[in-house]
């Protein structure tokens, strides 16, 4: 089979990896790609927001899957676009994809069908919505619709830090077109929790748990995820199947009904809270950097999972995984997230990757010649493989301690609440 893989990150570097083991692959192309990517894979140049050029290249290449990697295209209808061609895709349509455009749609969609989430109200006021704060006197959540690079959600853990999040919010660009979200602030601890659905369909993949934070201890502010590990011990089977029944199945019906059917990986962004789990919010793809430890965990052919979601036949495959605990590490450029300089040389990554049970996704690199360059807020992803969590983490560091990047630093603390219990 022929492969066109869209994206450019840490998650596409690991979803190439895993797709260049399968036995049913004749060719892997990526678009845009990243020089690890480019190790297993032909890398295209295509404007990936041109969905006419998109199906063209697939024709012409006689694409026999593309499997698009970040959330932004599928909002914009590129699944859309291409199933219209006639060619098969990997990922939902533009009207599902809505789960993680439209923070207010989710929330609709959990009132509707009664899924266990915080309670709610929207605004396009900023004056109504501090009022509404004052009022209600504790702490919310605000959520800016549509797609804010991860950048949209402001957690106020005070009255006066929700007030000021609802002027951060309100200030970003294009808030005003579209409702803020205010929720209120649950309490417990985070989960991802990932799925394949096909329509009404769901089959259960894995659990993680990602560091959104900075720096250690979970201080600073919010980032794309410094690292992750799966599974998570939070997440018991109890509470992974209340999950699946009272949250992720509940909406592939609602979803389904609407003559809008999910087709793609589902990751249900969950709060474990005392009454049981519920729905921060929902992204409709492979979480980044959550996927860079469940590819390795994954004990079934990648392809032939994601064939039988586009086929509707999750009823006819199953999932197996690795008795391994796996970590990632994110490397980052000094400065991330706010302000970094790009461009600053990284090197032993080859000596970092011979260590056992290691792999090196690559996540914003470039490359100059035979240089391998920082390019890019989140640059690395060192990821672990162990038969503890513990031992996965002690690979990751010392594989982390022998790449040499002085513009580069990382979390310590990858796993800590895990390995603390």
């Amino acid at each position: 089979m022929k492969v066109l893989l869209i994206g450019s990150g840490g998650r596409e570097h690991a979803l190439a990896w895993k797709l260049a083991a399968s036995p049913l692959l004749t060719k892997l192309y990526a678009a845009p790609g990243n020089p690890g990517i480019g190790e297993t894979a032909e890398l295209i140049e295509l404007k990936i927001a041109d969905h006419k050029a998109v199906a063209a290249f697939c024709k012409e290449n006689q694409i026999d899957l593309v499997v698009v990697g970040p959330e932004a295209p599928l909002v914009a209808g590129l699944a859309d676009h291409l199933d219209h061609a006639g060619i098969k895709v990997f990922g939902p349509k533009a009207a599902a994809a809505r789960l993680e455009g439209s923070k207010s749609f989710t929330k609709e969609l959990c009132l509707e069908a009664k899924i266990p989430t915080a309670n709610f109200e929207k605004f396009h006021d900023p004056a109504a919505a501090k009022e509404y704060v004052q009022k209600r006197d504790r702490p919310f959540v605000v959520k800016a619709d549509g797609l804010h690079a991860g950048k949209g959600v402001v957690v106020g853990t005070t009255v006066s830090s929700s007030l000021a999040a609802v002027d951060e919010v309100f200030a970003m660009p294009g808030v005003a077109q579209a409702p803020v979200v205010l929720e209120e602030l649950l309490t417990g601890e985070e989960a991802s929790f990932f799925c394949l659905v096909d329509g009404e369909t769901v089959l259960p993949l894995a659990s993680a748990q990602d560091h959104k934070r900075v720096f250690d201890g979970d201080k600073g502010p919010n980032t794309g995820g410094m690292g992750a590990f799966s599974p998570t011990p939070a997440m018991t089977p109890e509470l992974e199947h209340r999950a699946l029944e009272e949250i992720v199945r509940p909406t592939a019906r609602a979803l389904a009904r609407a003559n809008t059917p999910y087709r793609g990986v589902l990751y249900a962004g969950l709060m474990l809270t005392a009454e049981g789990p519920k729905l921060i919010e929902y992204n409709v793809r492979f979480g980044d950097p959550e996927c860079q430890v469940l590819m390795p965990r994954l004990k079934d052919d990648l392809l032939t999972l994601l064939l039988a979601t586009c086929d509707g036949a999750l009823d006819q495959v199953s999932v197996r995984w690795h008795d391994l605990a796996a970590i990632t590490v994110v490397m980052a450029s000094k400065g991330y997230p706010g302000d970094y300089q790009s461009g600053s040389e990284i090197k032993g990554l080859e000596r970092a990757g011979a260590i056992e049970g290691v792999t090196i996704f690559h996540a914003g690199t470039r490359r100059d010649g035979a240089r391998l360059l920082a390019s890019g807020g989140r640059v690395l992803n060192v990821t672990a493989t162990g038969k503890t969590l513990k031992e996965a983490q002690t690979r990751a560091y010392q594989a982390v301690d022998l790449i040499d990047w002085a513009q580069g630093f990382c979390r310590r603390d990858i796993g800590w609440r895990a390995l603390g219990r």
